[in-house]
Order: C-alpha cells, then structure tokens, then sequence
C-alpha cells in the first residue's frame, strides 16, 4: 500500500493531519519528516516491529546501527541515558535546539528498546517544530536514522516530493515540510571526558562552548 503525502506547515500545522500521523506512528507506522538538517526516517521506540522495518528498509542490522532518539526538549532524556555531567548538560542546554547530535552513555532502557547490546545513544533535539511537535503529541521520543541518497553526488534527498518517490512503497507517511537540507547535524561524543567531534555538519562545536 503506498505512503500518504501529507503536506505540513512548520508555522501551523494542521491538528488533524499532525493527529493522523501520531496515530500512524502509535500503530507501528515508519514515517519521513523533515528536521532542522536532512529529512529523517522514524518510528515509535517502544514499538520493536516498525524498529525491525526501518532496518529493513535501510539494510541495516539494529544491532550495528547508532541509532538516535528525537527528544522535544532535554526533560526526559534521562530516561535513556546515564547522568551526565554539568559541564556536558550546560552544552547541550545551550546548544539544543539545534543541528547536533549528542553520542552519550545509555542506560539499561536503552538495550530492550532496541534489542540490542548498545551502550551509547544519539540524542536529537532539532530546532524544527515539526518533529519537535509529533514527540510532544507522541509523549515519547521518535527513533530516527537520516534519508540518504545512494547518488555520488547528492548525499541527502533535499526535494520532499522525490523521497516520496522513492520511499512511497516502503514507508506509511512521507511528510512535505518544504526543502530540506543537504547537510547532517554535527555527531558529538560526550562518553569521555573531552568532547570529541565524531562527524562535522551545520553546527559548530566552537558556538556553543
């Protein structure tokens, strides 16, 4: 069955459709919205067969794959990770949200959420309303991993009408928030004492120390 196309606007959404695809992701649906940096493909993390699709879709092992959380603000994220030192909470305070991803140490809820034996958990609070509104209406994090373009060219897939088509029969819903962009968010390890730059994209790590 082929994905919907629901357009949204960032500004003012539209209760219905955001209430539609909340009750989508509720039923362990895979979604495609966009963020503050790439379109991201998600699901319910508490919902271990849409976590299984994503794999499937993407060709990867949940096991291998550093997946993130997209949190709507830093209140719960102790739910899933360990307690973080000030030094690393005011960073991220200050730096969330916004186009950056916090690699830090999980705690046991982590595991059984994805079936894995991780130890590390990316943590995403983009500075984009929407997903930021589907976690709220959600009541808990969504599990993302970034679209990416098998082109040499093209990394990313900026054009929402051509991830639909290409995802269409794959996924339940493919959100058009408008272009998006071509560039990740900055992967920061926060596991050790020294914060340590894993991948450099639209953040810089020199604005928020």
């Amino acid at each position: 069955m082929a994905a919907e196309f629901i357009k949204l606007y960032p500004e003012n959404p539209d209760p219905k459709k955001v209430q539609k695809i909340i009750d989508v992701l509720r039923n362990g649906g895979v979604i495609i919205y966009p963020t503050d940096t790439v379109y991201g493909m998600g699901c319910d993390i508490h919902n271990q067969r849409a976590v299984e699709r994503i794999c499937q879709i993407k060709g990867i092992k949940a096991k291998k794959h550093n997946f993130s959380f997209i949190c709507y603000d830093l209140s719960n994220i102790s739910e899933y990770t360990r307690a973080l030192s000030t030094p690393v909470f005011k960073i991220m305070k200050k730096a969330l949200p916004g186009p950056y991803t916090f690699i830090l140490e999980a705690n046991n809820s982590v595991p059984k959420i994805l079936n894995s034996n991780k130890k590390t958990i990316g943590i995403r609070v983009p500075d984009h309303p929407i997903p930021r509104l589907l976690v709220k209406e959600l009541g808990q994090p969504i599990l993302t991993t970034s679209i990416r373009d098998e082109d040499d060219v093209i990394e990313y897939s900026t054009d929402p009408e051509l991830i639909f088509e290409k995802y269409q029969n794959l996924v339940d819903i493919v959100i058009d928030g408008g272009y998006g962009n071509n560039v990740g968010s900055t992967i920061l390890d926060c596991t050790n004492d020294e914060i340590e730059v894993v991948r450099q994209g639209l953040g810089n790590l020199e604005d928020i120390l």
